[in-house]
């Protein structure tokens, strides 16, 4: 499903030409639930952000599901994220004016799912993170475990075959990482691809596979 061959990533900071990846090479089957792992700065998010079609290497080819992403337009890669990716980020990311129902609601809105349709995914992916009962609150009011279970549900309510989730428990305590966890461990026995980009070696060992990643190379892949 998710194939980078020999991918590179440089970027010009204070004159200098620092590399974010260094000749990466991964393979991601469907169905599969993986952690990639690495401390700051090991290029682990940079590798998130080419993985979900949010940025472009400078060298190397990949191809999601079977179709090569290099040089297609930005449209395109819109398109694509919007259909076959979810995203679930460490702060987030809610509107703050929005109700619960309504933060999940609006990615449907934007790829133009008719009223009915949205009413049952977002109705079905409140119901799998458990708040059904909190659809009306607003992020405010609620807990940060909850906050990140909208997120989640937000990421899944159009039933996209990938979930990305970068340090998702991050600003949760213990009680509430491990709630979060159970979600996706539920969501891949589902049949959903999970990548979960973390430093936590408590949450990465859920995972069936685990990548590490130091100064932007692949150290293992088990």
């Amino acid at each position: 499903m998710i194939r980078l061959s020999h991918v590179f990533k440089r970027y010009k900071m204070a004159g200098h030409m620092v590399t974010a990846l260094n000749d990466v090479s991964l393979e991601i089957k469907k169905g599969e639930f993986v952690s990639i792992v690495g401390r700051s700065g090991s290029g682990k998010s940079t590798l998130m952000n080419i993985i979900g079609c949010l940025d472009k290497p400078c060298e190397g080819d990949y191809f999601l599901d079977g179709c090569g992403i290099i040089g297609q337009s930005s449209r395109v890669l819109a398109k694509t994220r919007n259909q076959k990716i979810g995203f679930v980020f460490q702060n987030f990311n809610l509107i703050s004016y929005l109700s619960a129902w309504e933060n999940i609601e609006l990615p449907l809105i934007y790829r133009k799912a008719p009223l009915s349709m949205r009413k049952k995914l977002v109705a079905e992916a409140l119901e799998a993170v458990g708040l059904s009962e909190r659809a009306s609150h607003k992020p405010s009011e609620l807990s940060g475990g909850q906050q990140q279970r909208v997120a989640i549900a937000r990421a899944i309510a159009a039933r996209p075959p990938i979930i990305l989730a970068d340090e998702p428990c991050g600003n949760l305590d213990s009680k509430m990482g491990n709630e979060i966890m159970r979600i996706f461990t539920e969501l891949n026995q589902e049949g959903r691809t999970i990548v979960l980009i973390t430093h936590d070696p408590t949450a990465a060992k859920q995972a069936s596979r685990l990548i590490n990643i130091a100064d932007g190379k692949m150290v293992t892949n088990n």
